[in-house]
C-alpha cells in the first residue's frame, strides 16, 4: 500500500490537481498562452498511447496463455458483451428521458439556415466514411505486426486474443515464451509508472488549451445543456453503475475513491485512454483476474461508452428542440438504434463523440445536421465528461464481468477499495509475473 508517511504533494492525485487548476487559471488569464500549450497535452497522450498497445498485447496474452481454459475465455467475452449491449442502450435511453423532461434546447427558435456549417463539414465527412461494415474490417490489421505499430486498440486486441490462444494450445511446450512475455509485462508496467511522472504537465497544458482556446464564456450560451449532460451522467453512474456496483457486492462510492487518480488524469487530458494502463493495473491489485482485465477494458474502450451514448441521445434531442423540429416517438426510437450502431461504427477516432453524433443525424434527416455548429463550441467542455464516464463504466464492467465468472474475492476487492490500496511497486511487478 502507499506509504501513509509520504509528503502529500508526491501522491500523483494533489499533483494533477493542482495542474488542472493551474491550467485553468492560466487559460482564464492569458487565453493566447494557454492555447499554445496544447502541445504538452498531446505530448502526454502520444507518451500514454505508445505504450497501450503493448500493455494491452501482454495482458491478454499471458492472461489466456496462462488461463489455458480456452472455454471459459469465450464465456467471458460474451458475457462482457452482453453486458456492453445492455448498459449502453440504457445510458442512450436515459439521455433521450432526460431531453425529452428537460429540453435543454427549447425556446432557442434557432433558423437552421442561418447557421455557420463549416466549421463542422469535417466531422460530416468524416461520419459518413464510418460505417459498422468499415469498423468491422477495420479490426482485422493488414499485417500481424502491423496491429501492434497502428495504434488501434481493436486490431491489437484481436491479435493478442488469436496469439493467446495459440500460445495457451501449444500447452508445456509454450511455458519458456509465457515466462518471458510475463517478464516483459512487469518491465512495461513499470515503463507506464515512469510516464506518469509527466501526467500533471500534460494536465496542465491540455486544460489550459481548453479554456484558452474556447473561453469559460463560452459555456454561459449553452449552459443549460452542458449541465443537463453533466448532471445526466453524474446521475448514471452514481445511480445506475451505483445498483450495478451494489449488486455485484461493491460500492461505486469506493471504486471512484480508489482510481481517483486515474479520473484526474483522464479529467485533465479530456482522454480516457491515457490511464487506461493504471486503470487494468489497479483492477488487477484489486483482485480481478488478469485475462477479465485484459480483455473486458480494452473492448470497453470500443463497446461500452456510457457517456458517449447519453451525449449522443441529449444532443440529438438539443438540436432538435433548437430548431424546432418535432421528432415522433418513432423517430426517436430510430434515432436510438441507429445511435446503437453508429456508437460502434466510430470508436478508437480521434473526436469520436462528435463524428458518431454526425452520423448518427446523418441517417435521421429529420433533424438538421447543422444545427451541429450550435453544440461545437462546448464540445470540448463536454469531452471530459464523456471520458470520465466511460472510463467508470469500464471499470465497473470489469469488476462485474469477473463477479459473474466467480473469479473475485469480493472480500479482497471490497478491502483493496475501502482502503483505496494502491500497489507499491515490488508489488506491482510480482502482480505482473503471477499466473
Amino acid at each position: 500500500m502507499t506509504d501513509a508517511r509520504r509528503p502529500i504533494w508526491k501522491n500523483l492525485y494533489i499533483q494533477v490537481l493542482i495542474a488542472v487548476a493551474l491550467g485553468v487559471l492560466v487559460g482564464w488569464l492569458w487565453p493566447k498562452f494557454g492555447a499554445s500549450l496544447k502541445p504538452l497535452g498531446d505530448a502526454f497522450i502520444k507518451l500514454v498511447k505508445m505504450i497501450i498497445t503493448p500493455v494491452i498485447f501482454l495482458t491478454v496474452v499471458t492472461g489466456i496463455a496462462g488461463m489455458r481454459d480456452l472455454g471459459a475465455f469465450g464465456r467471458i467475452a460474451a458475457k462482457a458483451l452482453g453486458y456492453f449491449i445492455a448498459v449502453s442502450t440504457l445510458a442512450l435511453a436515459v439521455g433521450l428521458l432526460v431531453g425529452n423532461i428537460f429540453q435543454p434546447g427549447a425556446g432557442l427558435n434557432v433558423d437552421p439556415a442561418t447557421l455557420d456549417t463549416s466549421k463542422v463539414a469535417t466531422y460530416v465527412t468524416e461520419a459518413k466514411e464510418t460505417t459498422v461494415t468499415g469498423f468491422v474490417l477495420n479490426m482485422i490489421p493488414d499485417t500481424m505486426f502491423s496491429a501492434l505499430t497502428s495504434g488501434e486498440i481493436l486490431q491489437a486486441l484481436l491479435i493478442s486474443i488469436l496469439f493467446g490462444i495459440a500460445l495457451a494450445m501449444l500447452g508445456d511446450r509454450g511455458d519458456r515464451l509465457l515466462e518471458t512475455l510475463r517478464t516483459i509485462t512487469a518491465v512495461v508496467f513499470r515503463v507506464v509508472r515512469i510516464l506518469m511522472y509527466a501526467a500533471p504537465v500534460g494536465a496542465f497544458g491540455a486544460m489550459a488549451f481548453t479554456i484558452g482556446q474556447y473561453g469559460i464564456g463560452t459555456l454561459a450560451n449553452l449552459a443549460e445543456l452542458v449541465l443537463t449532460f453533466y448532471a445526466t451522467a453524474l446521475g448514471f453512474v452514481l445511480i445506475v453503475l451505483g445498483l450495478v456496483s451494489r449488486a455485484a457486492g461493491f460500492s461505486i462510492f469506493s471504486l471512484i475513491r480508489y482510481i481517483k487518480d486515474e479520473l484526474l488524469i483522464v479529467l485533465g487530458t479530456s482522454s480516457s485512454e491515457s490511464a487506461m494502463p493504471l486503470l487494468m493495473e489497479k483492477l488487477e491489485a484489486a483482485g480481478v483476474p488478469k485475462p477479465i482485465v485484459g480483455l473486458v477494458v480494452p473492448a470497453g474502450y470500443s463497446f461500452n461508452l456510457d457517456g458517449t451514448n447519453i451525449y449522443m441521445s441529449l444532443a440529438a434531442l438539443f438540436i432538435a428542440q433548437a430548431t424546432n423540429t418535432h421528432l415522433t416517438f418513432g423517430q426517436e426510437m430510430l434515432l436510438m438504434a441507429v445511435a446503437i450502431l453508429s456508437s460502434k461504427g466510430a470508436a478508437g477516432v480521434t473526436g469520436s463523440g462528435f463524428i458518431v453524433l454526425a452520423a448518427t443525424l446523418s441517417v435521421v434527416p429529420a433533424i438538421p445536421v447543422a444545427g451541429m455548429a450550435l453544440i461545437l463550441g462546448v464540445d470540448r467542455f463536454m469531452s471530459e465528461c464523456r471520458s470520465l464516464t466511460n472510463f467508470i463504466g469500464n471499470a465497473v464492467a470489469t469488476i462485474v464481468v469477473g463477479r459473474w465468472e466467480g473469479e473475485v474475492d469480493l472480500e479482497k476487492v471490497r478491502r483493496v477499495l475501502a482502503n483505496e490500496g494502491e500497489p507499491t511497486d515490488a508489488e506491482s511487478d510480482r502482480l505482473q509475473l503471477q499466473p
